[in-house]
């Protein structure tokens, strides 16, 4: 995993936490497509999805904004999954 993969998880990760009620449940991976885009998968607790997800998509709208900007510096696509 590169260090700007690593770099976006610790960012997903650093939003999400907090949402969640059962952290154990928290998995963020990060991988390299083969399009050279970078792949942030959330699995939360099926109670919490609503919460990541947001009133009509808000929240999940908000983390993609914010991990696509940090990624815009090095021009790297991201894309962000809410895995259920």
């Amino acid at each position: 995993m590169s260090e700007q993969t690593e770099d976006l998880v610790g960012l997903v990760d650093a939003i999400v936490r907090p949402l969640v009620d059962n952290e154990e449940d928290l998995d963020i991976q990060g991988s390299e497509t083969e399009e050279g885009s970078i792949l942030v998968e959330i699995r939360v607790n099926e109670e919490d999805a609503g919460k990541i997800i947001g009133r009509q998509g808000r929240v999940i709208k908000a983390i993609r904004t914010l991990a696509r900007a940090a990624a815009s510096r090095a021009d790297i696509p991201v894309d962000v999954e809410l895995v259920e």
